[in-house]
């Protein structure tokens, strides 16, 4: 483990920590020697960490130390990168540029042996087959979703016949070649999932619906949850 990790891991560790933590102790999480902690200590106090205490009784941090937003460990680095890798390759052009943009900032301030898993990662997020061709307008449709604003739609199923929906949007998903328009749908009077391909016109209306997409979100999780639950029975 990198001595950048290691003081991160300890601050992390004294921090979650309600009683005085012994060398000890910490040695023993970290899977480290002994000596090893005295010496991270010792660095930690010289670069003004509030951290009271000395060997053989144990350390503490004081509360209200906070680290800087951008101290990522190598896991997290590479989970950031990956996470923006696939919004560019799979999201809308918004997103994507949002995502390129995410990188740049996590690359300009990581520390030099960190950079390099920005700009050059070794976990990566292949391009879709087909870039998406939808006219959609997704960055109005997830400021409706934030914004709880009913949207109709003209939807055509997969045998080719066409509805018109009054939706109450509240999410949009990112799946595998394709993002959907998770909605409640006055027509069906139901969680409906809407394939942005299907979609063949959106209206967007100023009318809120009357439950906040907050609310319908968790509702829909939870229903997602014990389906889950129910076929694992």
């Amino acid at each position: 483990m990198r001595r950048a990790d290691r003081l991160f891991e300890i601050i992390q560790i004294l921090r979650q920590s309600n009683v005085p933590l012994t060398a000890d102790s910490i040695a023993t999480e970290l899977e480290i020697g002994k000596r090893t902690i005295y010496r991270d200590i010792a660095v930690l106090m010289a670069r003004r960490v509030p951290i009271r205490g000395e060997a053989g009784i144990g350390y503490v941090l004081e509360r209200g130390f906070d680290l800087p937003p951008l101290m990522l460990n190598v896991d997290e680095v590479e989970a950031v990168t990956l996470g923006a890798q696939w919004v560019i390759a799979n999201g809308d052009r918004d997103l994507s540029r949002a995502a390129l943009s995410v990188l740049a900032k996590v690359a300009a301030v990581m520390p030099h042996d960190l950079k390099c898993l920005v700009d050059d990662p070794a976990v990566v997020t292949l391009p879709r087959h087909e870039a998406c061709r939808s006219n959609l307008d997704f960055r109005k449709l997830r400021r409706w979703c934030r914004e709880s604003r009913k949207i109709a739609i003209r939807y055509q199923d997969k045998s080719g016949a066409e509805t018109r929906r009054t939706l109450w949007p509240f999410m949009m998903g990112y799946v595998t070649g394709c993002q959907v328009v998770i909605a409640w749908c006055e027509l069906r009077e139901d969680f409906r999932v809407f394939r942005e391909d299907r979609i063949k016109l959106v209206e967007f209306f100023e009318e809120q619906f009357p439950i906040s997409a907050a609310v319908l979100r968790r509702r829909w999780m939870q229903r997602q949850a014990n389906r889950l639950m129910g076929e694992s029975t």
